[in-house]
């Protein structure tokens, strides 16, 4: 590019920016320096290939969504939470809230992952440990008791059953008299990272594609704020992908889900910006922000060039981070806490829009309260301290940040291009169907951790406190443990809300949703009225079970 057209570029810009709203924040150094929001190439300058990096604000968005960077919003702290009972998480949730965070991230329990009750045999022993227990929009009542749903944003981190469990928070919404219309928030419901990574599917690919379709239109025409789909990275990098990998998969399952949209004959100018990212933020430094500002200029160029967006926030790549839980060691634990602030002031440098913070017992149990506050103070010293929000991408126009952000792009394209000739129509969808029943996915993401595992094992990679640096004088934490009281009385307390609903009622919405699985009719609707009926995750999944069968993966040697 041009030094007349970099200049004309940088006026852009400047226009946007005096046009934006800023934050009312010292934009200084510590030293009391005033930096300017934003630095590119020298007036007269010529950079071949700018057109690449550009500006915050302007297609590719390598550099940013927003002319103004932090500037203008500063992240979201969005931190994920939730043990026990619903009751425990809402006391959690308030302490967050209290401390500064700025929007709530739900953790489900295992039985609520999978779509079964506290009172199901396959939920012995696994009630209220890795999340909270919920059982019926009752649950969901006590989950946000106290908490305006209408005024916060809320976070939920659920796939296969992502659906009735949207319709009891849409219940438990109503309940509070806030407006449906309005609401703000995001839904994982991203089934495909469940085959490739995670494992948590109710039943075969797709019976959930109807069932995202189904959701996509309906929060498009009723609840347009409120973003129904969050393409996850985080647990393809967490089964062990490399960067590149984690990336690719990603974007394609995001490209997967636009042709989904496509297919019920959406508006990829109005569904598309619904759609949302969920990443890992590893340790490798630079190469974590490379693939943040290769994500964005990949997704930008395939919505205009390939899907037909003309509307920017159509292009936009937002999305959501959590420093890595693989990253966390048991060996030594107060050492988390720095790989935690590397890894988010790598998401911060990338150009996150929220962020997550693990604690540093993680590893070993949920966090206690003490080492939440530790996660969340982290990204307020980041915020409050450090300055890297003050200047719009500092990084961007680093020949190694550049030279990172071009190789992972590079990498990425070339992933695209094996998925796409894995299908027989040249669709990204048809790709992935196809990865999934022959187990690509799982194989490639199998190598790459064995390839990591060899390191570790022979020396080459490091990691203190495990192969490095092994002495300590550090004493054992102690850890947040989930007494089997919370599945007891969880399960006694939904035998009782059995007990007191009107049975005919549940009963009848359970078979409307029967009726309505063998037509071709959005499901939303009819899930929502058993949800406001009291009846329970696992009876909704039930029916769905029983109509569309359950799944199991292809056996792989």
């Amino acid at each position: 590019m041009d030094a007349e057209q970099i200049a004309a570029g940088r006026e852009r810009w400047q226009a946007r920016y005096d046009a934006a709203r800023k934050r009312d924040a010292d934009f200084t150094t510590l030293s009391g320096e005033t930096v300017a929001p934003l630095y590119g190439p020298p007036p007269g300058a010529d950079v071949p290939g700018f057109d690449r990096i550009g500006w915050p604000g302007e297609f590719p968005y390598t550099r940013g969504l927003h002319p103004t960077g932090y500037r203008g919003r500063a992240w979201t702290i969005r931190q994920f939470s939730g043990f026990g009972n619903a009751r425990q998480t809402n006391e959690r949730y308030k302490m967050l809230l209290a401390a500064g965070g700025g929007g709530l991230s739900v953790a489900f329990d295992m039985p609520t992952l999978m779509g079964y009750d506290s009172d199901d045999p396959k939920s012995l022993g696994e009630v209220g440990h890795c999340g909270v227990a919920i059982d019926s929009a009752a649950d969901m009542d006590v989950l946000f008791d106290g908490i305006d749903l209408g005024a916060v944003t809320t976070s939920m981190t659920i796939s296969g059953p992502a659906v009735p469990i949207f319709c009891m928070y849409l219940v438990a919404a109503e309940r509070q008299g806030a407006a449906l219309s309005g609401l703000d928030g995001t839904l994982q419901t991203d089934i495909f990272k469940e085959y490739i990574a995670q494992k948590e599917w109710l039943f075969a690919p797709e019976p959930h594609l109807r069932l995202i379709g189904d959701l996509m239109e309906y929060c498009a025409a009723e609840i347009p704020r409120y973003k129904p789909l969050s393409v996850s990275g985080y647990h393809i990098r967490e089964a062990g992908s490399t960067a590149a990998q984690e990336l690719a998969y990603t974007l394609a399952d995001g490209f997967g889900y636009v042709e989904l949209g496509l297919s019920r004959g959406l508006d990829v100018n109005r569904f598309a910006p619904g759609l949302s990212f969920f990443f890992d933020a590893h340790v490798d430094f630079f190469e974590e922000i490379a693939k943040f500002r290769a994500a964005r200029r990949i997704w930008a160029r395939w919505l205009r060039d390939v899907y037909g967006a003309t509307d920017e926030r159509a292009m936009w790549l937002r999305f959501h981070t959590q420093t890595a839980g693989v990253s966390l060691t048991a060996q030594q634990p107060v050492n988390n806490v720095v790989r935690t602030a590397v890894e988010a002031l790598a998401a911060v440098l990338g150009g996150t829009n929220s962020l997550h913070t693990n604690a540093l017992d993680e590893t070993l149990a949920l966090p206690t309260e003490e080492s939440a506050e530790i996660a969340l103070r982290t990204q307020q010293v980041l915020m409050e301290e450090t300055g890297v929000a003050n200047v719009a991408d500092p990084l961007g126009g680093s020949w190694y940040v550049e030279a990172l952000t071009d190789q992972i792009e590079t990498e990425a394209e070339a992933i695209f291009t094996r998925i796409r000739n894995l299908g027989t129509d040249g669709t990204i969808t048809a790709g992935i169907l196809r990865g999934i029943e022959d187990g690509w996915f799982t194989a490639a993401i199998a190598e790459s951790a064995f390839v990591y595992q060899q390191a570790l094992e022979k020396g080459d990679k490091r990691i203190v406190g495990v192969n490095a640096h092994t002495g300590t004088v550090a004493k054992d934490l102690e850890i947040l443990r989930i007494s089997h009281e919370v599945e007891l009385e969880q399960r006694r307390v939904l035998a009782d809300r059995r007990a007191r609903r009107d049975d005919a009622v549940v009963r009848r919405t359970l078979a409307a949703l029967t009726a309505a699985c063998r037509t071709e009719a959005n499901l939303i609707p009819v899930m929502l009225d058993a949800a406001r009926a009291e009846a329970t995750l696992g009876e909704i999944c039930g029916v769905l079970r029983a109509e569309w069968g359950i799944y199991r993966e292809p056996a792989r040697f």
